[in-house]
């Protein structure tokens, strides 16, 4: 099983067994994993359509970290409709089916649905530390900034993933049948575009990502610090308390947020770039390896209760 990272194309776990066989070789664990993606989709659908119909409800006095949680439940949808969705229909029917454009077109929603979400957690957190370390200058241009980000975010995220329509075509694999593979430039073609991918979805986001939360974390410190001792001993509890309410509540839901979409999609782009570079030793069979897969889509599911915790 592979997600929407299937770069890997005809060398994919996946495609090289034509009757979509169960690679543990156990019917129970095929039809659990079916039964799992289901749920997924259904968890990762409802959720964050009740989240976008309460944050699209309250647009007019939409705080900026809703906003940005706007766009991102958009994002984790186009996930789920085109990447957990279509892996459900191959489990199910175990082949691709559908047109040439429609393979390529579902290949390239998959990959923008992915950096959406991803770049919308970097837009997010880049806003929050504008906000926690650069309160004037966030106050005067936080808004133009504000909708500047979430536009880069899904223009490099359109762009970025333009690749795949090129990459990914409905091909003949034996007589008259047909699946939706990918064609590289042998041999370093799937290795430098996996490599390259896992780059720029997964490497420079996280150190995006590491950055603003330390300088954050610090901020919030230096900031309670110096408020506590600016304060009047009568007054001085409080003046410190509403410091930390009014910052920590949306830098600690963002970086839960980080840390569960980094939970979920580090194993899978370990085990991706370690298929690439090393095929013959990687772990791409068995039970564990469509765990990790699985863990990798479950990641659309988590942002509306993360949200719903914090609210």
């Amino acid at each position: 099983m592979t997600p929407q990272l299937n770069y890997s194309g005809n060398s994919s776990t996946e495609l090289e067994d034509p009757g979509g066989a169960d690679k543990t070789g156990e019917p129970d664990f095929a039809i659990l994993k079916t039964g799992v993606l289901g749920l997924i989709f259904v968890v990762a659908t409802c959720g964050n359509l009740c989240l976008l119909q309460t944050l699209w409800s309250k647009r007019k006095r939409n705080t900026r970290t809703q906003l940005f949680l706007l766009h991102l439940c958009c994002a984790d949808l186009v996930v789920a409709f085109f990447q957990v969705l279509p892996q459900l229909c191959i489990e199910i029917t175990h082949r691709f089916r559908g047109s040439d454009v429609v393979c390529r077109l579902v290949k390239y929603l998959q990959v923008v649905g992915m950096f959406a979400s991803t770049y919308m957690i970097v837009a997010m957190t880049i806003d929050r530390y504008h906000a926690v370390c650069k309160p004037m200058v966030s106050f005067f241009k936080g808004s133009f900034r504000r909708y500047v980000a979430i536009g880069a975010a899904w223009l490099i995220s359109l762009a970025f993933s333009t690749p795949q329509l090129f990459i990914f075509s409905l091909q003949e694999v034996e007589a008259n049948l047909f699946d939706c593979w990918a064609s590289f430039v042998e041999p370093w073609g799937s290795k430098m575009y996996i490599s390259w991918m896992t780059l720029a979805v997964f490497v420079m986001p996280a150190i995006i990502l590491l950055f603003c939360q330390i300088k954050i974390c610090t901020g919030i410190y230096l900031n309670m610090k110096r408020k506590s001792l600016q304060a009047n001993p009568s007054d001085g509890r409080t003046s410190t308390k509403g410091v930390s309410n009014a910052m920590l509540k949306t830098v600690k839901m963002t970086f839960v947020i980080i840390m569960v979409y980094s939970v979920c999609w580090s194993p899978f782009f370990v085990v991706q770039l370690w298929s690439a570079w090393s095929p013959t030793t990687a772990p791409t069979n068995g039970p564990v390896f469509v765990l990790i897969m699985l863990l990798a889509s479950l990641n659309s599911c988590t942002n509306p209760w993360i949200y719903l915790y914090y609210s």
